[in-house]
Protein backbone atom coordinates (compact mmCIF):
# COMPACT_ATOMS: atom_id res chain seq x y z
CA UNK A 1 0.00 0.00 0.00
CA UNK A 2 1.21 3.49 -0.87
CA UNK A 3 1.46 5.30 2.46
CA UNK A 4 1.63 8.79 0.91
CA UNK A 5 -1.01 11.28 1.99
CA UNK A 6 -3.69 11.67 -0.69
CA UNK A 7 -6.56 13.60 0.92
CA UNK A 8 -6.33 15.99 3.85
CA UNK A 9 -9.58 17.47 5.19
CA UNK A 10 -8.94 20.26 7.69
CA UNK A 11 -11.71 21.64 9.91
CA UNK A 12 -14.48 21.21 7.34
CA UNK A 13 -17.62 23.12 8.40
CA UNK A 14 -20.87 23.62 6.51
CA UNK A 15 -24.05 25.41 7.60
CA UNK A 16 -27.47 25.76 6.00
CA UNK A 17 -28.87 28.86 7.63
CA UNK A 18 -28.87 28.04 11.33
CA UNK A 19 -28.42 24.30 10.72
CA UNK A 20 -24.98 22.85 11.44
CA UNK A 21 -24.45 20.12 8.85
CA UNK A 22 -20.69 19.65 9.36
CA UNK A 23 -18.65 21.15 12.19
CA UNK A 24 -14.83 21.18 12.28
CA UNK A 25 -14.30 17.75 10.69
CA UNK A 26 -10.69 16.77 10.04
CA UNK A 27 -9.22 13.53 8.70
CA UNK A 28 -6.59 12.21 6.32
CA UNK A 29 -6.58 9.43 3.76
CA UNK A 30 -3.42 7.72 2.52
CA UNK A 31 -2.98 6.32 -0.96
CA UNK A 32 -4.39 2.80 -1.36
CA UNK A 33 -6.53 3.01 1.78
CA UNK A 34 -10.23 2.22 2.15
CA UNK A 35 -11.83 4.64 4.60
CA UNK A 36 -15.47 4.29 5.68
CA UNK A 37 -17.55 7.16 7.04
CA UNK A 38 -20.52 5.97 9.08
CA UNK A 39 -23.16 7.51 11.33
CA UNK A 40 -26.91 7.87 11.81
CA UNK A 41 -29.17 9.38 9.17
CA UNK A 42 -28.67 13.13 9.14
CA UNK A 43 -25.17 12.91 10.60
CA UNK A 44 -23.71 14.95 7.73
CA UNK A 45 -22.00 12.20 5.74
CA UNK A 46 -23.32 13.06 2.28
CA UNK A 47 -22.92 16.78 3.00
CA UNK A 48 -19.25 16.15 3.71
CA UNK A 49 -18.94 14.25 0.41
CA UNK A 50 -20.56 17.17 -1.39
CA UNK A 51 -18.16 19.65 0.20
CA UNK A 52 -15.08 17.60 -0.66
CA UNK A 53 -16.16 17.17 -4.30
CA UNK A 54 -17.24 20.77 -4.87
CA UNK A 55 -21.01 20.32 -5.01
CA UNK A 56 -21.35 22.40 -1.82
CA UNK A 57 -19.12 25.27 -0.71
CA UNK A 58 -17.40 24.92 2.63
CA UNK A 59 -18.08 27.74 5.09
CA UNK A 60 -14.88 27.01 7.01
CA UNK A 61 -11.91 24.69 6.60
CA UNK A 62 -9.83 23.36 3.72
CA UNK A 63 -9.59 20.29 1.52
CA UNK A 64 -6.20 19.30 0.12
CA UNK A 65 -5.76 16.63 -2.58
CA UNK A 66 -2.18 15.51 -3.11
CA UNK A 67 -1.13 18.70 -1.34
CA UNK A 68 -3.15 20.95 -3.67
CA UNK A 69 -5.87 23.11 -2.12
CA UNK A 70 -9.11 22.12 -3.86
CA UNK A 71 -11.43 23.88 -1.41
CA UNK A 72 -14.60 25.10 -3.15
CA UNK A 73 -13.33 24.33 -6.63
CA UNK A 74 -15.88 23.30 -9.26
CA UNK A 75 -16.83 19.58 -9.38
CA UNK A 76 -15.47 19.11 -12.92
CA UNK A 77 -12.15 20.65 -11.89
CA UNK A 78 -11.88 18.32 -8.89
CA UNK A 79 -12.82 15.40 -11.14
CA UNK A 80 -10.10 16.33 -13.60
CA UNK A 81 -7.57 16.33 -10.75
CA UNK A 82 -8.45 12.71 -9.94
CA UNK A 83 -11.48 12.56 -7.61
CA UNK A 84 -14.62 10.72 -8.74
CA UNK A 85 -17.79 9.95 -6.83
CA UNK A 86 -21.17 8.26 -6.83
CA UNK A 87 -24.37 9.56 -5.26
CA UNK A 88 -26.71 8.36 -2.52
CA UNK A 89 -29.47 7.99 -5.12
CA UNK A 90 -27.93 6.61 -8.30
CA UNK A 91 -27.55 9.30 -10.98
CA UNK A 92 -27.65 7.82 -14.47
CA UNK A 93 -28.58 9.48 -17.77
CA UNK A 94 -31.92 7.87 -18.49
CA UNK A 95 -32.12 8.48 -22.26
CA UNK A 96 -28.70 6.95 -22.97
CA UNK A 97 -27.41 3.39 -23.08
CA UNK A 98 -25.22 1.88 -20.39
CA UNK A 99 -22.18 2.21 -22.68
CA UNK A 100 -22.98 5.85 -23.49
CA UNK A 101 -23.32 6.64 -19.77
CA UNK A 102 -19.86 5.28 -19.11
CA UNK A 103 -18.46 7.16 -22.09
CA UNK A 104 -19.52 10.46 -20.49
CA UNK A 105 -16.92 9.83 -17.78
CA UNK A 106 -14.27 8.90 -20.32
CA UNK A 107 -14.46 12.26 -22.08
CA UNK A 108 -12.84 13.81 -19.02
CA UNK A 109 -9.56 12.12 -19.99
CA UNK A 110 -9.83 11.47 -23.74
CA UNK A 111 -10.86 13.52 -26.78
CA UNK A 112 -11.30 10.96 -29.54
CA UNK A 113 -14.61 9.10 -29.49
CA UNK A 114 -12.90 5.82 -30.37
CA UNK A 115 -10.56 6.10 -27.41
CA UNK A 116 -13.46 6.93 -25.10
CA UNK A 117 -15.47 3.95 -26.36
CA UNK A 118 -12.52 1.58 -25.81
CA UNK A 119 -12.07 2.90 -22.29
CA UNK A 120 -15.80 2.51 -21.55
CA UNK A 121 -15.82 -1.06 -22.83
CA UNK A 122 -12.78 -1.91 -20.71
CA UNK A 123 -14.53 -0.50 -17.64
CA UNK A 124 -17.76 -2.38 -18.35
CA UNK A 125 -15.82 -5.62 -18.70
CA UNK A 126 -14.18 -4.90 -15.34
CA UNK A 127 -17.45 -4.11 -13.53
CA UNK A 128 -19.44 -6.96 -15.08
CA UNK A 129 -21.85 -4.87 -17.15
CA UNK A 130 -20.48 -5.51 -20.64
CA UNK A 131 -23.43 -7.73 -21.60
CA UNK A 132 -25.79 -4.85 -20.78
CA UNK A 133 -23.86 -2.17 -22.65
CA UNK A 134 -26.69 -1.55 -25.13
CA UNK A 135 -29.44 -1.49 -22.49
CA UNK A 136 -31.17 1.77 -21.70
CA UNK A 137 -29.70 2.91 -18.38
CA UNK A 138 -33.11 3.66 -16.88
CA UNK A 139 -34.20 0.04 -17.46
CA UNK A 140 -31.53 -1.36 -15.14
CA UNK A 141 -32.24 -2.76 -11.70
CA UNK A 142 -31.23 -0.72 -8.64
CA UNK A 143 -28.19 -2.95 -8.19
CA UNK A 144 -27.05 -2.51 -11.79
CA UNK A 145 -27.64 1.26 -11.64
CA UNK A 146 -25.29 1.42 -8.66
CA UNK A 147 -22.76 -0.67 -10.56
CA UNK A 148 -23.20 1.61 -13.59
CA UNK A 149 -22.51 4.66 -11.44
CA UNK A 150 -19.28 3.07 -10.24
CA UNK A 151 -18.43 2.36 -13.89
CA UNK A 152 -19.04 5.99 -14.85
CA UNK A 153 -16.75 7.12 -12.05
CA UNK A 154 -14.02 4.62 -13.00
CA UNK A 155 -14.10 5.86 -16.59
CA UNK A 156 -12.81 9.17 -15.21
CA UNK A 157 -9.63 7.28 -14.23
CA UNK A 158 -9.62 8.57 -10.65
CA UNK A 159 -6.99 8.22 -7.97
CA UNK A 160 -9.69 8.67 -5.31
CA UNK A 161 -13.13 7.05 -5.64
CA UNK A 162 -15.86 8.22 -3.24
CA UNK A 163 -18.87 5.90 -2.91
CA UNK A 164 -22.03 7.27 -1.29
CA UNK A 165 -24.13 4.30 -0.09
CA UNK A 166 -23.37 2.15 -3.12
CA UNK A 167 -24.41 -0.94 -1.16
CA UNK A 168 -27.70 0.32 0.29
CA UNK A 169 -30.79 -1.70 -0.61
CA UNK A 170 -28.94 -4.62 -2.19
CA UNK A 171 -29.80 -8.28 -1.69
CA UNK A 172 -27.17 -10.43 0.06
CA UNK A 173 -25.96 -11.75 -3.31
CA UNK A 174 -25.81 -8.25 -4.81
CA UNK A 175 -24.03 -6.97 -1.71
CA UNK A 176 -21.38 -9.68 -2.01
CA UNK A 177 -20.88 -8.74 -5.66
CA UNK A 178 -20.39 -5.05 -4.82
CA UNK A 179 -17.94 -5.85 -2.02
CA UNK A 180 -15.93 -7.97 -4.44
CA UNK A 181 -15.95 -5.16 -7.01
CA UNK A 182 -14.66 -2.66 -4.44
CA UNK A 183 -11.86 -5.06 -3.54
CA UNK A 184 -10.95 -5.26 -7.25
CA UNK A 185 -10.96 -1.47 -7.55
CA UNK A 186 -8.54 -1.18 -4.63
CA UNK A 187 -6.30 -3.80 -6.22
CA UNK A 188 -5.92 -1.37 -9.13
CA UNK A 189 -4.33 1.12 -6.74
CA UNK A 190 -7.38 3.36 -6.40
CA UNK A 191 -8.01 4.87 -2.95
CA UNK A 192 -11.62 4.60 -1.77
CA UNK A 193 -13.83 6.48 0.68
CA UNK A 194 -17.15 4.83 1.46
CA UNK A 195 -20.23 6.31 3.12
CA UNK A 196 -22.21 3.29 4.22
CA UNK A 197 -24.79 1.93 6.66
CA UNK A 198 -24.21 -1.75 5.82
CA UNK A 199 -21.92 -2.74 8.68
CA UNK A 200 -21.06 -6.10 7.12
CA UNK A 201 -19.44 -4.23 4.25
CA UNK A 202 -17.80 -1.65 6.53
CA UNK A 203 -16.22 -4.35 8.68
CA UNK A 204 -14.89 -6.31 5.71
CA UNK A 205 -13.66 -3.48 3.53
CA UNK A 206 -12.34 -0.77 5.80
CA UNK A 207 -8.81 -0.04 6.91
CA UNK A 208 -10.08 2.88 8.99
CA UNK A 209 -13.50 4.14 10.05
CA UNK A 210 -14.73 7.62 10.95
CA UNK A 211 -18.02 8.08 12.80
CA UNK A 212 -20.11 11.23 12.43
CA UNK A 213 -23.02 12.26 14.62
CA UNK A 214 -24.93 15.55 14.44
CA UNK A 215 -22.38 16.91 12.01
CA UNK A 216 -19.31 16.21 14.15
CA UNK A 217 -16.65 13.51 14.10
CA UNK A 218 -17.07 11.61 17.35
CA UNK A 219 -14.76 8.60 16.91
CA UNK A 220 -12.24 7.18 14.47
CA UNK A 221 -10.25 3.97 14.50
CA UNK A 222 -10.07 0.45 13.12
CA UNK A 223 -13.40 -1.25 12.37
CA UNK A 224 -13.16 -3.43 15.50
CA UNK A 225 -12.33 -0.45 17.69
CA UNK A 226 -15.19 1.61 16.33
CA UNK A 227 -17.97 -0.95 16.65
CA UNK A 228 -16.97 -1.59 20.29
CA UNK A 229 -16.91 2.11 21.20
CA UNK A 230 -19.55 3.20 23.71
CA UNK A 231 -20.18 6.57 22.06
CA UNK A 232 -20.78 4.86 18.72
CA UNK A 233 -23.27 2.45 20.29
CA UNK A 234 -25.13 5.37 21.83
CA UNK A 235 -25.19 7.27 18.54
CA UNK A 236 -26.80 4.33 16.74
CA UNK A 237 -28.95 2.77 19.47
CA UNK A 238 -29.99 5.68 21.69
CA UNK A 239 -29.50 6.70 25.33
CA UNK A 240 -31.64 3.87 26.70
CA UNK A 241 -28.83 1.45 25.78
CA UNK A 242 -26.22 3.41 27.73
CA UNK A 243 -26.52 1.20 30.77
CA UNK A 244 -25.56 -1.93 28.80
CA UNK A 245 -22.69 -0.35 26.86
CA UNK A 246 -19.31 -1.82 27.84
Amino acid sequence: MNASLLLDVQGASKYFGGLQANEDISFQVSGGQILSIIGPNGAGKSTLFNCITGFYRLDKGRVLFKGLDITNRKPHTIGKLGVARTFQIAQVISDMTVLENVMTGGFLRHVRVGDVRLKAEEVLAFTGLMAKGNYNAQALSVSDKKRLEVSMALAMEPELLMLDESMAGLTPVELRGMIELIHKVRERGITIIVVEHVMEAVMELSDWVIVLNSGRKIVEGSPKEVVADREVIRAYLGDRYDAVCP
